[in-house]
């Protein structure tokens, strides 16, 4: 027989919960005050190696992965983050990552000169490390002066490593960036680069170049149990292989400092370089740019102020022209300014 409308109750109704579940919805999140704090040293497929106790007889290794909370906020070596969960180290075992703490630097670059979106390569740095081959490859001054800028955009103290001095006098190089005081360190196959690892001593640094200038070589003679993979330059295109697929951070014998290893670039975007951002690096220019500079200024044009500001004697001609060779390396149109800095 056919049930009356009267004869429903509640229980009769079925109600279909929404894709989101009937839990209800609140903007507060867990405050996480009991977080470990860990140090991210490798990121490889969605897992993270932390260093937990960084310093301590209780120093661990454990892999995490991103909590939901994080929304889409990368996490990159070199940050500094809360974890939660198991962070025992043990085999198997996975924690979460809750919160990345305030990065004090973060080095960037995009695909191209036209590239809208920038990529985070490493956090919390204090030193760019340009390494450049003196031959074989042969030097590429355009890439050096994107690394540079790039460095001085992050806050970053750049240190010129110029790799195989036995194959090359790095006198010409070192002469062309002396205007900008960029310090430098020459290494030679098979010497022991006591010299760079003084240089590196309590820092945390990042070693960037493009492939085939021996930059994995100088991370093993650094840290010797790293063995990192090490290639060979293409006889025929003068160009090295990549041999390092990921960043990851080591710490040096006796726990003087890190060292950050990148893999090889054969580009430098700088779409999201503010000029701004490099003058700043240049402490005899920038007031100069504050108080005669046009709004606007990009210090290439025909009214920049800096001109008057070198010829007061405020600075030298040599620095400017430093300056505008640098600020014309992040410029699309600029001819010879390609990305790559070939």
């Amino acid at each position: 027989m056919a049930r009356r409308t009267r004869d429903y109750d509640e229980d009769d109704v079925r109600v279909r919960p929404g894709r989101r579940g009937t839990r209800p919805r609140t903007r507060r999140r867990p405050a996480h005050e009991d977080a470990s704090t860990g140090f991210v040293t490798a990121v490889d497929r969605g897992r993270y190696r932390c260093l937990v106790g960084a310093g301590t007889s209780g120093e661990r290794a454990v892999t995490a992965m991103r909590a939901r909370e994080l929304g889409r906020k990368g996490v990159v070596v070199g940050d500094r983050v809360a974890l939660v969960g198991d962070v025992s180290g043990d085999a198997d075992t996975l924690a979460r990552i809750v919160r990345v703490e305030p990065r004090t630097s973060s080095l960037r670059r995009t695909a191209d000169d036209t590239d809208p979106f920038e990529r985070i390569i490493v956090a919390n740095a204090d030193r760019l490390v340009i390494v450049t081959a003196l031959a074989d490859p042969e030097p590429r001054p355009r890439m050096i002066d994107r690394q540079l800028v790039a460095a001085y955009d992050a806050g970053m103290e750049p240190l010129l490593c110029l790799t195989k001095a036995d194959l090359a006098d790095p006198a010409a190089l070192v002469a062309e960036y002396a205007p900008i005081g960029v310090p430098w360190v020459v290494t030679r196959r098979g010497d022991d680069p006591a010299e760079l690892r003084e240089r590196l001593a309590g820092r945390t640094s990042v070693l960037v170049g493009h492939s085939g200038v021996g930059k994995s070589t100088l991370v093993n003679a650094l840290v010797p149990d790293a063995e990192r993979a090490v290639s060979h330059v293409n006889a025929v295109t003068g160009r090295g292989r990549h041999t390092s697929s990921s960043a990851i951070a080591l710490e040096l014998p006796g726990g003087d400092g890190w060292i950050i290893d990148t893999p090889g670039v054969r580009s430098f975007g700088l779409a999201h370089v503010e000029p701004e951002h490099v003058v700043n690096a240049f402490d005899d220019l920038a007031e100069g740019a504050a108080e005669r500079c046009p709004p606007h200024c990009d210090h290439r044009q025909n009214d920049c102020g800096l001109d008057g500001w070198v010829e007061d004697g405020h600075a030298s001609r040599a620095r400017l022209d430093s300056l505008r060779r640098l600020l014309a390396s992040r410029d699309p149109e600029q001819p010879g300014t390609r990305a790559e800095g070939g």
